[in-house]
């Protein structure tokens, strides 16, 4: 009786995860599709570039498997065909990215949501200071180190940068702390460029210590008083992750 109970509730339990993820499934497809009419309402270059490159793709695999000859023909057609649609999709999500960004630019909060965005392994704490002008310090943690990403007036971010920098520095004795300003000014960095700035920077801890800063730093925030994160507004269809990770998916 026992047994039979287990294996009635092992195939409910199958049969909601199914369910479960054809519902998630479902989600995707659908967020995808309000990106893509987003997008094509304000970029009209979006589907000429992919129609374009997914039909050049297509071509040369098919003249290359007709000039193959036999089966080649067929194999390198449906190749053609998925990578076509492949490149097309990376085309649409890079152009996808690069609008949001170019929107976001300049806006309170921008950094903050570029960070919280980023794919890896990145411990991002945004507002650890911040001023009344909504100038900003964000804290991310990485294989670099400590970074500390300020955005806003420089005048007024550099001193709240320089004093994040002494106090995190007593903590964390020789570990190594960066420091940028997010803006188009001359040292700074763009907001589009952030995250493959912070790529660049060469892997000084392991995931091990990463977890040990991270606790060291948040129970000093914690002491500190949590910075005050701009809620400045966002452009629509800012929040990218669901989309990046809904393309690398398909």
């Amino acid at each position: 009786m026992a047994k039979t109970r287990n294996k009635a509730e092992l195939k409910a339990a199958k049969a909601e995860a199914k369910a479960t993820r054809k519902t998630a499934s479902k989600q995707r497809r659908q967020q995808l599709w309000q990106a893509f009419q987003m997008q094509r309402k304000e970029d009209r270059r979006l589907v000429p570039y992919m129609a374009l490159t997914f039909l050049a793709i297509t071509a040369i695999s098919v003249a290359i498997g007709v000039w193959s000859g036999g089966l080649s023909i067929v194999l390198f057609s449906i190749f053609g065909v998925v990578l076509g649609a492949l490149v097309a999709f990376i085309i649409f999500g890079r152009r996808t990215q690069k609008s949001v960004y170019a929107k976001a630019e300049g806006q309170s909060g921008a950094a903050a949501w570029a960070l919280d965005n980023m794919r890896g392994k990145w411990r991002v704490t945004p507002g650890v200071a911040a001023t009344g002008h909504l100038d900003a310090v964000h804290r991310v943690i990485g294989k670099p180190g400590v970074i500390f990403v300020g955005e806003g007036a420089p005048a007024r971010v550099k001193p709240l940068l320089a004093q994040e920098k002494k106090r995190t520095a007593r903590l964390i004795g020789d570990t190594p702390i960066y420091d940028i300003i997010v803006g188009n000014g001359e040292g700074e960095v763009p907001l589009a460029k952030l995250e493959r700035h912070l790529t660049k920077l060469p892997g000084n801890i392991s995931a091990k210590e990463m977890d040990s800063l991270e606790s060291r730093l948040t129970a000093l925030s914690t002491k500190g008083g949590p910075g005050a994160v701009p809620k400045g507004p966002m452009p629509p269809g800012a929040k990218m992750r669901g989309v990046q990770r809904a393309v690398r998916r398909k």
